[in-house]
């Protein structure tokens, strides 16, 4: 059984029908987007921040510090391999998966759960997502890039999910290019997928705050 991970939750103001579980970046932790929440304007919605274990970073000099997985170099060419650590994706994969079920488990359908992410967190959310049993409500991809491409293992169920990825034009950590090729590699037919990007660096705007509450406001309507 898969141990659930620590999460900071911001609960639904009348009793909840939908859920975002929103992933943070390396080096942060479960608090960081949880002031966006009044920003988001679903009341009905709660909100799940999970927190990364503490591991040792290989591009940090070896730093212990939340992370999904280790990042061993910082190129982020699609023919580069062995860039992360194939297991410790596996294993925050299962953890988010725990979390996904756990929201069932509280009522709240799949189809009426986003998952999203920033930056590695992103990454792992656009990983988990596409490979998840059940269809979900959509995925969101902030300032983030594809995960072992080309490793297969899509599900069938979310193969026609909405997707938005959003990006900052001048991210000096997470070129934006790597985001816009995990865009393509996301749209099939039957899915609709929809890229922004911002005149910022690796960082979220106003304007993407607000682009980010009318999408999930379109994919989580009230019932």
């Amino acid at each position: 059984m898969t141990h659930l991970l620590p999460c900071v939750e911001a609960q639904a103001r009348v009793p909840a029908t939908a859920s975002v579980i929103w992933l943070h970046g390396l080096g942060a932790d479960g608090h960081d987007f949880e002031p966006l929440v009044p920003h988001l304007k679903l009341p009905y919605a709660r909100f799940v921040f999970p927190n990364a274990p503490a591991i040792p970073i290989t591009i940090n000099g070896g730093f212990v510090m939340p992370g999904w997985y280790d990042i061993r170099n910082l190129e982020l060419s699609p023919h580069v391999k062995d860039r992360e650590d194939p297991a410790q994706i596996r294993r925050s994969a299962a953890a988010i998966e725990a979390l996904l079920a756990r929201e069932v488990g509280r009522g709240v359908p799949a189809e009426r759960i986003v998952l999203a992410g920033f930056s590695q967190g992103g990454a792992l959310a656009n990983y988990v997502a596409q490979r998840h049993a059940q269809r979900l409500a959509g995925f969101m991809v902030l300032s983030a890039y594809e995960l072992m491409i080309g490793s297969g293992g899509e599900h069938e169920a979310n193969a026609s999910t909405p997707a938005l990825f959003c990006h900052g034009r001048h991210d000096p950590m997470v070129p934006m290019f790597a985001g816009q090729a995990a865009c393509e590699s996301a749209r099939r037919s039957g899915r609709e997928v929809r890229w922004y990007d911002f005149p910022i660096a690796h960082e979220v705007s106003l304007p993407e705050i607000q682009t980010i509450a009318a999408w999930l406001a379109e994919r989580l309507p009230p019932l």
